[in-house]
């Protein structure tokens, strides 16, 4: 037996939390690659640089995890930053060791310009919420990304 009419209804659409994140998603990554646009980074290399300023002497594996790209993924970006001259590769690391990746001077610059625009927009105005509301977003998305690593 075939239903008539429409199975979902636009109500149905807007109360399915993946699909809303998804539809949040593209404007914010647009705005994102705009503020990054002037130095010629993608906020996935965004996150490598500054996710290094942070931890300093983090391995490549762990900071595949924290932005949450594959290692092969991984090793290309950091390559293609290292021959940008914004990372490092740390080679008196003893042989047979992991080789820590380091910000250059470069990268941490980079990282301080471009601190500001992604500051600002950041502020829970800009995205359209109270203080509390960016809050309480902040730990729900955290949720779903500790949840994605199960997937």
């Amino acid at each position: 037996m075939s239903r008539s009419g429409p199975r979902w209804t636009d109500e149905d659409i807007a109360r399915l939390p993946a699909w809303t994140l998804v539809q949040a998603y593209h404007p914010v990554a647009r705005r994102f690659h705009e503020i990054f646009a002037a130095e010629q980074l993608t906020p996935v290399q965004f996150g490598v640089l500054i996710q290094l300023e942070a931890t300093p002497g983090i391995s490549q594996a762990q900071l595949a995890r924290k932005i949450l790209v594959r290692q092969q993924s991984m090793a290309e970006l950091v390559s293609g930053l290292v021959e940008r001259g914004l990372l490092a590769r740390d080679l008196d690391a003893r042989r047979g060791r992991t080789v820590p990746i380091v910000l250059t001077d470069a990268g941490r610059d980079l990282v301080l310009r471009a601190a500001d625009a992604v500051a600002e927009f950041n502020r829970a105005t800009e995205l359209g919420l109270t203080e509390a509301e960016a809050r309480s977003l902040n730990v729900l998305l955290h949720k779903v990304i500790d949840a994605s690593r199960r997937w």
